[in-house]
């Protein structure tokens, strides 16, 4: 651990503050995981690699580990994370059934991440002692959701106890406060060839949450899934360290619901307070009822407020304004579901102009529509970036900074999301620079600067993704967006040397 401390605050519990000034991108936090293992609620997975794995509807596959005849694809028969949970299974004889449910889900595999938290114990109990056990688990909370807690209670515990032959090694309680601990505090990660396992990690999992976070993490599968938490932006001694456990660019309402049903706690940060998510009017809607106003929400923490407009009298329920919201959601959701295509493009760019008459412009579902037609210009056909026309290489770029405003409030220096936009800024910025120096509309000079301003942009992307594993897709971004720069560096120096 470093540059940082464990604080227990009343409200929040432990968290972590700085220890001294940081500086942004300087690191505060690197561990190991405790554990690693295969998400919950997922199919048929290899227990070294987490790649997908197919078995028949006998649970035939040869995906399987020549010991214990679990899902193990032959390059993982050596993995060491699976020695433990492989002797536990061979010599209880417990089969794997191969069983996947109508959605996709093998519940006989969500016992694999608990048990191997289990073994780290065993193995290392200074470390549960002192960093894991303290870690929150809300077992009263989850104990009200009854069909979950029965079910982690029936696939896990008593799966465990009972055919595995845990008893005498694993009491109930402690098997399901293993399960709430992952429940609540383990990260998603990705492996280098981008599949997904969730990791445990003590001190990173104890982070305040705030909907405008100050820190970002970076997970390196290449060094055995370490993680590294960095300062987004500069820090002073003393203040609290905050990631964000829900997706920034939700609504104040749905980042609310994530957060009560995943982590059991109201966010009363800033953000979520303001009706306006910090000026941004990004959960805002237009009022009906008059020309200018636009309807607030006049308390973003209590489902049964109402809202109002900012000019007229109208006032509305919130229970209206989220039957509107789910109605949006579901004509979205839709459109996500098709593979991109022209057609797809097209239908996103109607809805855009469909809640242009309902919603702020910067509101959260435009925001997400203006990210998925980020991706799909330049890339599906008939829309591919030799064939898009000026006019719509400028519609790119707006979306792009569109978004970027957002994203200049919400995630504040270096976000991995904003290098993203910035990279799919710097397409049309080039194109357009040289469409226009072709048709004499910008001199040489002109010319010049705009690659300087592109060049300036592709150097915040790489300085972001620089902190990124080199093996994993926003490593490669990296190299790419750093090939990028480095190809207008020697144009522009060619433009000096032509003058």
């Amino acid at each position: 651990m470093f540059k940082s401390r464990v604080e227990v605050d009343p409200l929040l519990g432990r968290s972590l503050v700085t220890t001294e000034t940081i500086k942004k991108g300087e690191m505060v936090v690197e561990e190991s995981p405790f554990a690693t293992g295969p998400k919950q609620n997922g199919g048929i997975v290899c227990l070294g690699c987490y790649r997908d794995l197919i078995f028949g509807e006998d649970g035939d596959s040869l995906d399987r580990c020549e010991k214990c005849d679990w899902p193990l694809c032959s390059s993982c028969f050596d993995e060491p994370d699976h020695l433990g949970e492989c002797k536990i299974f061979t010599n209880a004889r417990v089969h794997f059934a191969g069983n996947v449910s109508e959605d996709g889900v093998c519940t006989q595999l969500d016992c694999i991440t608990p048990l191997r938290v289990l073994l780290a114990k065993e193995t290392d109990p200074d470390r549960w002692d002192k960093e894991i056990a303290p870690m929150e688990y809300h077992n009263e909370e989850r104990r009200k959701l009854t069909d979950v807690w029965n079910a982690d209670f029936v696939n896990i515990a008593k799966y465990l106890r009972g055919p595995c032959r845990l008893a005498n090694r694993f009491s109930e309680d402690l098997i399901m406060q293993v399960v709430g601990i992952l429940e609540v505090n383990a990260f998603e990660a990705r492996t280098t060839q981008g599949y997904a396992l969730r990791c445990l990690y003590p001190i990173t999992g104890i982070l305040a949450h705030n909907c405008v976070p100050n820190t970002f993490r970076t997970i390196h599968p290449s060094e055995g899934f370490k993680i590294r938490l960095r300062a987004m932006c500069d820090l002073e001694e003393g203040q609290q360290l905050q990631h964000s456990y829900t997706y920034t660019l939700n609504g104040t309402s749905q980042r609310q619901e994530h957060l009560k049903a995943g982590k059991f706690f109201t966010c009363e940060c800033k953000r979520c307070k303001d009706p306006t998510e910090l000026g941004t009017n990004f959960s805002t809607f237009k009022c009906s009822k008059c020309d200018e106003g636009w309807l607030l929400s006049t308390n973003p923490l209590d489902s049964s407020c109402y809202w109002k407009c900012t000019i007229c009298t109208f006032k509305t329920s919130n229970n209206a304004i989220q039957k509107a919201l789910s109605v949006m959601q579901s004509e979205v959701a839709t459109l996500q579901a098709m593979d991109p295509s022209p057609q797809k493009l097209q239908e996103t760019e109607k809805l855009m102009r469909k809640y242009r008459v309902v919603a702020h412009p910067l509101h959260f579902i435009q925001t997400g529509l203006r990210q998925n037609l980020i991706e799909m210009y330049g890339r599906v056909p008939e829309y591919e970036l030799s064939e898009l026309p000026d006019v719509m290489l400028e519609h790119k770029e707006e979306l792009c900074r569109q978004v970027l405003r957002v994203l200049d409030v919400f995630e504040p220096g270096l976000s991995r999301t904003r290098a993203m936009m910035l990279y799919e800024l710097h397409v049309p910025l080039v194109l357009l620079a040289k469409s226009g120096f072709i048709a004499s509309i910008l001199t040489a000079d002109a010319l010049k600067q705009k690659l300087l301003d592109v060049i300036a942009i592709l150097k915040e992307c790489v300085d972001i993704l620089k902190y990124e594993d080199s093996e994993t897709q926003e490593g490669n971004l990296c190299r790419v967006a750093q090939q990028a720069m480095d190809q207008l560096i020697q144009s522009v120096e060619g433009l000096t040397v032509a003058e």
